[in-house]
């Protein structure tokens, strides 16, 4: 029998979230820029101003994981697979989707999905993949985009420099493995409050001098929005004054897939073992020598067929996915690179717990009153027999 999961914290002062927030908070870990052009994610079903005290996240929006999240009075489903992939003409019961549609309208639960957006991510699909077979060192398989950065210089009064950086920090960006990098100083601001003024210090018509903080902090581009929210929000004056500065830096790579190496190199047939017993999947198929050593694997969660050559040219010994074709196993066998197949499902299904614990960490940073299930319901379409 199957046990949901229940992810929950408490602070002080906790406070309750719409859907629009929790919207927000996805957009934030799977930024929707990222998503292929055919793709359709973010919301799906839903009121954004409708308060959200319960999210469970699935991989499908399937009958199971709808009525999963029904029973468990959720206010938000949370899918990897959209459940609208193209414009749909009715909304009838008659039809699958419609019905779905109707089932979570009636009952209050939206829907939403990161999807292509989310195997393109810093700690998206592809990255909890390879952390689930042990990858080291990995990089994008094929590089789709290129992280921008900016610096956002903004100066605030030295009582509220704290609160302003804690309230900006969640969406900063810095190249490497360092987070959390600001910048700060101290000198004098002024400022002449006009008529029809409100200043949170000094008093309309008169010039004002205020010890104030200089504060920097490096953005990715696709933060900026929701940074500037959270600036203003946390900021105690009217109109603060803030810079954004277009940088050079290069703010890293992003793409499709991941490529890296195992600690040692291991047999084919050892590693395939491994998969079966990290994925849980009771078989796979396996395309090459059982006895080939293999340390530089190439992966890519669902369906990677078209990446085969991109990781014949990064020389991977090994490139593990789902949905291999027989005419693709053939080019495999013929560019001397072994294929695991591990399905679909299997590849995909890590993103529930992973995805679950970001929403944890961001629900607790910005202190939002919601718990977190992981949906326990959803089985592989495909019996092994």
């Amino acid at each position: 029998m199957h046990t949901t999961r229940v992810h929950s914290f408490s602070f002080n002062c906790m406070q309750p979230a719409k859907l629009s927030d929790i919207i927000g908070i996805i957009n934030k870990i799977a930024p929707p820029a990222l998503a292929e052009e055919w793709d359709n994610v973010g919301l799906q079903v839903g009121d954004p101003t409708a308060e959200v005290g319960r999210i469970m996240v699935a991989l499908d929006p399937c009958p199971a994981a709808i009525e999963e999240a029904i029973h468990h009075s959720c206010h938000l489903l949370v899918t990897h697979h959209p459940l609208i992939f193209k414009p749909l003409k009715r909304i009838s019961t008659a039809d699958e989707a419609g019905k779905l549609i109707h089932r979570s309208i009636s009952n209050r639960l939206a829907i939403a999905s990161l999807h292509t957006n989310y195997d393109i991510a810093d700690n998206g699909v592809n990255d909890l993949l390879a952390a689930r077979l042990g990858l080291q060192g990995c990089r994008p398989l094929k590089v789709t985009a290129r992280g921008e950065l900016l610096k956002l210089v903004v100066f605030v009064p030295l009582s509220h420099q704290d609160a302003l950086m804690d309230a900006l920090l969640p969406y900063s960006g810095m190249p490497g493995t360092y987070a959390d990098c600001s910048f700060r100083v101290s000198g004098l601001g002024t400022f002449t409050p006009l008529a029809g003024a409100h200043p949170f210090l000094g008093d309309v018509g008169k010039r004002e001098t205020v010890e104030e903080c200089r504060l920097e902090i490096m953005l990715r581009r696709s933060e900026l929005q929701p940074a500037l929210k959270a600036l203003r929000g946390a900021h105690p004056y009217e109109e603060p004054a803030f810079d954004l500065i277009p940088l050079q830096n290069e703010g890293g790579v992003l793409g499709i897939g991941r490529i890296g190496e195992l600690s040692s190199p291991v047999a084919l047939e050892d590693f395939a073992g491994l998969v079966k017993e990290r994925l849980g999947v009771s078989s796979l198929r396996l395309v090459g020598e059982r006895g080939k050593r293999v340390s530089r694997v190439a992966l890519c969660g669902g369906s990677g067929a078209s990446l085969l050559r991109d990781a014949v040219r990064q020389g991977a010994d090994l490139f593990v996915t789902g949905d291999i074709k027989y005419h693709e196993a053939r080019e495999a066998e013929s560019q001397g690179i072994a294929v695991i197949d591990a399905g679909h499902f299997a590849t995909e299904k890590v993103m529930i717990e992973g995805l679950a614990a970001q929403l944890v960490g961001e629900l607790a940073r910005r202190r939002l009153e919601v718990a977190v299930m992981t949906c326990t319901g959803e089985n592989d379409p495909f019996l092994v027999i």
